[in-house]
């Protein structure tokens, strides 16, 4: 594996064609597509759908994406150490679904000079690390209180229904999903998420039938396009990322989101690195207006 296929990666990941990334990189749109092709072949995995119109990451692809961040940004930090230069680090906290989001704030900290140190883990770990000192912020969804913590609302993720093609329409009221089993996460994994989704049925006066739970996104959708019709919800943000196929992603009425902030803690001044996190967070907020 070699540092500029990694580096090609990143720029088609984040500018979903291979043209672009290309010109960004100043070089021949062949010699990407062939670098890419390498890093696959090596790694055994397809990190690109390149099937449909647009080019978008694959489930391996998106999960290979911030460690080859982290890589660049070593490499950045390497050269830096040895010129006397070393750039300002922000650890942050970071979940799945963030999606396109999370890619326009790391772009935006990258280009202020900040290398960012992304760190995935649960949210009360996300949560304790924070208060522990060794994260310096982190994004959770649907929590506004917390021992020894602030949170900070920088956008609401809308929530995306995740219907069969067959049985889709442009918009999906609830109450047409009473009958259809239900995919989500247990809710001691997410209790925000799975409060939302249930309350919100409970309003539109039905219980939702919960059917089997899947060990990831990935597997949910494939038991959602293949198997009997069942529907799950996915943020917009991250199925921006996705290919619609077999699986189709439709928004709901009513319409249902999560805030999502930032976690720092209590006592925290907003200044200094934080202002200018607080500031990418606004643009990638802006970019889904």
């Amino acid at each position: 594996m070699e540092l500029r296929q990694i580096q090609y990666f990143v720029a088609v990941a984040e500018a979903l064609n291979f043209g672009r990334a290309a010109e960004q990189l100043g070089i021949g749109q062949p010699g990407v597509s062939q670098q890419i092709a390498r890093l696959e072949r090596e790694l055994d995995v397809l990190l690109f759908d390149r099937s449909a119109r647009a080019v978008r990451l694959t489930e391996a692809g998106q999960r290979f994406l911030p460690a080859a961040r982290a890589v660049l940004c070593a490499a950045d930090e390497a050269r830096a150490a040895a010129t006397g230069t070393a750039r300002r680090t922000l650890r942050l906290g970071t979940s799945t679904g963030l999606g396109e989001r999370l890619e326009t704030v790391v772009a935006e900290l990258s280009s202020k000079g900040l290398h960012v140190d992304l760190v995935s883990t649960s949210t009360r770990s996300r949560l304790d690390r924070v208060r522990a000192g060794q994260l310096d912020a982190a994004f959770v969804r649907g929590i506004d209180e917390a021992a020894g913590l602030e949170f900070v609302p920088v956008w609401d993720d809308q929530l995306l229904i995740a219907l069969p093609a067959s049985v889709a329409t442009e918009e999906v009221a609830l109450t047409d999903l009473r009958d259809l089993p239900l995919r989500i996460t247990d809710r001691r994994t997410n209790p925000p998420l799975v409060d939302l989704v249930m309350s919100a049925c409970a309003a539109e006066g039905f219980e939702p039938v919960l059917g089997p739970r899947s060990s990831s996104l990935q597997d949910t959708h494939a038991a959602i396009g293949a198997g009997a019709p069942s529907w799950t919800v996915i943020y917009e943000s991250h199925a921006r990322l996705l290919r619609e196929g077999r699986v189709v992603y439709r928004r709901s009425r009513p319409a249902l989101s999560l805030t999502t902030s930032l976690a720092v803690p209590a006592g925290t001044t907003i200044g200094g690195d934080l202002a200018v996190l607080l500031d990418a967070c606004a643009k990638a907020s802006d970019q889904f207006e």
